[in-house]
């Protein structure tokens, strides 16, 4: 172990001093060297020109008692075999040391001392031991600290990719459970239009049930009208369509329920209802030369629109329009409801306290196509759901 500076300057100022020393006195003296630092100690080296088979090298402390040196043979560059030994000195021993070169031939000896203050030996600050403990002890807190710090960054991922997963499979679940819902949703309303479609099929079934004969009466029409038979009318002018210009049936009805269908085909115009017997006389007296003031329900088709009683129903497309219109009248609930009969489902319902008898009327436009009362067949079976 090497030191500088001052500590460098100081040893060779002892060594020089002690060269100096021997020089003066008795040459057979051995000569004492601070060769080194060496293993946390100042390496002593002693050296004599006697030769070393005949003479012994002794190390001895303050205080007399030996010690034990190396003993080394000289180089073997040089003419003298010198008798050399050395020894470690470190801090806390007996800083006083002799070496004694007895001479087995002559039987004499010869000694040399020397003194090492306590400063030329390489100090170790007391704090050191607690500073490199501290040091150890941070050092293993560090690591701690990062390889925990590392094991939460890798739990936190762990975590985090945990509850992505977990928010992933959540937003799968609740789009699976709408698309269910969405799908139970369609089923039921599926379900709901197919119930709501057989309901009013069998109503339509059960009013149809009721059909009766519908004839025209020749006596009880507009002037501009005329009848083809018993059953179908046409107007003999195009002139503009007018509520009056009507033709009213021969059968009138106060009581159970009636049922009858009318062939409207595709007219741009049509109107189809009941009136009371009194409306009847007093438009047959009149010669249908003034509209129905009160005392009738009717439905009317103009201009692609429905009109009932006063109520306007708009048809939602073509495949909405019924060339066949199913009238039904139901005494025994006072109402009479309009059927499209090629759907089954009824297209408008009034609600009315009848009194008297009631007879059916028709007006075909002006358009020179005949509207006709047709028979009903009531064979058929009702519609499976």
């Amino acid at each position: 172990m090497g030191f500088s500076g001052p500590w460098t300057t100081a040893i060779h100022v002892l060594l020089l001093a002690l060269a100096l020393q021997s020089a003066a006195g008795n040459s057979r003296e051995p000569l004492i060297i601070l060769e080194n630092y060496e293993d946390n100690g100042i390496k002593v080296v002693c050296s004599s020109e006697q030769s070393v088979s005949n003479v012994q090298v002794l190390w001895t402390d303050g205080k007399g008692h030996n010690l034990t040196g190396n003993s080394h043979s000289s180089d073997a560059d040089t003419d003298l075999n010198d008798a050399r030994s050395s020894i470690i000195l470190k801090s806390g021993s007996d800083n006083s040391i002799s070496c004694n070169v007895i001479d087995n031939v002559r039987k004499n000896s010869a000694t040399s001392t020397v003194v090492i203050a306590d400063v030329f030996f390489p100090a170790t600050s007391p704090w050191m031991a607690a500073f490199i403990v501290i040091l150890l002890i941070s050092i293993a807190l560090v690591t701690a600290a990062i390889y925990k710090l590392k094991k939460n960054n890798e739990t936190t991922a762990l975590a985090v990719n945990d509850k992505k997963c977990i928010e992933d499979e959540i937003l799968r679940l609740k789009k699976e459970e709408e698309d269910q819902k969405e799908k139970a949703q369609r089923e039921i309303q599926e379900i709901e239009e197919k119930y709501k479609k057989a309901m009013a099929e069998l109503d339509f079934r059960r009013a149809r049930s009721n059909a009766v004969n519908i004839t025209l009466d020749s006596d009880c029409k507009h002037p501009n009208l005329s009848l083809l038979d018993k059953n179908r009318v046409v107007s003999k002018t195009e002139s503009k369509v007018s509520s009056e210009v009507i033709v009213i049936a021969n059968e009138g009805f106060s009581e159970r329920k009636q049922y009858w269908e009318v062939e409207v085909g595709d007219r741009p115009y049509w109107e189809l209802g009941v009136l009371t017997q009194a409306m009847r006389d007093k438009m047959k007296k009149e010669k249908f030369e003034n509209p129905p003031e009160g005392g009738h329900w009717s439905l009317q088709f103009s201009g692609g629109r429905y009109n009932c009683h006063g109520k306007s129903v708009e048809i939602a497309s073509d495949d909405d329009k019924c060339p066949v219109v199913g009238i039904f009248l139901d005494w025994e609930e006072d109402m009479v409801t309009f059927y499209n009969v090629e759907l089954s489902y009824p297209i408008e319902s009034i609600c009315q306290e009848f009194q008297g008898k009631l007879y059916p009327f028709f007006n075909p436009g002006g358009d020179k196509q005949y509207l006709g009362v047709r028979p009903v067949n009531v064979s058929s079976p009702l519609t499976s759901l």
